[in-house]
């Protein structure tokens, strides 16, 4: 988790609470989010960079979109991420 860039956790965050979100799915959602608007040239490297590290799974919807999902690693790191956040922030 500590090579991943703040936008890159996000997206995991993002992916984790949708079920197989679309990249169009996801930017929409990070955008509600984000001040700064996110572009397809900026999220789908990142998105990319987070199926390399084995913590996103990347599928096909048809031919022209894909599915995101976290990979059980993906899961795991987060759910690690999230015990360590709580011992410094109240719930």
């Amino acid at each position: 988790m500590d090579q991943l860039t703040g936008f890159q956790r996000d997206l995991l965050y993002v992916i984790a609470g949708m079920d197989r979100p679309s990249g169009q799915d996801i930017l929409d959602d990070i955008n509600r989010y984000i001040d700064q608007p996110v572009t397809h040239g900026r999220l789908y490297p990142n998105l990319d960079t987070l199926v390399e590290f084995e913590l996103v799974e990347k599928g096909e919807i048809d031919r022209r979109t894909n599915y995101y999902a976290l990979t059980p690693k993906g899961r795991r790191i987060l759910e690690q991420r999230q015990e360590w956040i709580e011992r410094y922030v109240d719930a």
